[in-house]
């Protein structure tokens, strides 16, 4: 007895599997950077969210100084003597300045850096600048009697004068280096991430434009 033939016809080679569709190097790179594009995007706008916001905000009260700081001073004055000897050197070069800025910061909690000590036939002064906060002393050197003045402009005068970094020290020089790179990594990220979102892509771009040409505008037009 023969055998029956069978009237199935095979499928082509392929047929019924899930095509799968293989990138491009160049796939993969675009990929990649759309990924790491919105990993930095996403978390450097994290770490810097607080100087960012520090920064946006001071940027008002800086430009709008007089509604703030206005009326916000508060003057203290002291006096007092420091060791004649101290000061009382017909040879000004064997005045012990660092003596001096030690006492004051000591006696009267002085804060601040030393911006300025000058000597004449007279008198020592001294001026310590921070942000928001003045102090001068001036110290008679026949006597050894002295005056501080100590001036506090006020909380917004030294969030101003961080903004500006004003009289703050390296460390918050840092700082600012560190926002300002901050800031450049997040716009450029997120100028990348925009090119990937095709839907958005052309009005982001428009917006963008936008914006440049009108504060350009302004510039021109507007600013002395």
């Amino acid at each position: 007895m023969q055998p029956q033939k069978s009237n199935v016809i095979a499928a082509p080679s392929g047929l019924g599997k899930k095509a799968v569709k293989k990138e491009s190097g160049k796939g993969k790179g675009k990929k990649r950077l759309a990924g790491l594009s919105r990993w930095l995007h996403i978390y450097l706008s994290m770490v810097s969210f607080t100087i960012l916001l520090f920064f946006a905000v001071s940027g008002l009260t800086l430009n709008h100084a007089d509604w703030f700081t206005s009326g916000k001073e508060v003057v203290t004055k002291d006096s007092g003597n420091v060791n004649i000897k101290w000061v009382n050197q017909p040879d000004t070069t064997k005045i012990n300045k660092l003596q001096l800025v030690e006492y004051f910061r000591n006696k009267h909690q002085v804060k601040g850096a030393l911006s300025d000590f000058r000597i004449d036939d007279r008198e020592c002064s001294m001026t310590f600048n921070g942000p928001g906060y003045i102090a001068d002393s001036f110290v008679d050197r026949e006597t050894g009697k002295y005056e501080l003045t100590v001036t506090r402009l006020g909380v917004f005068a030294v969030i101003n004068d961080l903004h500006k970094g004003r009289d703050s020290g390296k460390a918050w020089s840092w700082i600012i280096d560190i926002s300002a790179v901050l800031m450049t990594l997040v716009s450029i990220s997120g100028i990348i991430l925009i090119c990937f979102i095709k839907k958005k892509r052309l009005s982001g771009f428009i917006i963008a434009a936008v914006g440049t040409v009108a504060c350009y505008l302004i510039y021109k037009i507007f600013v002395p």
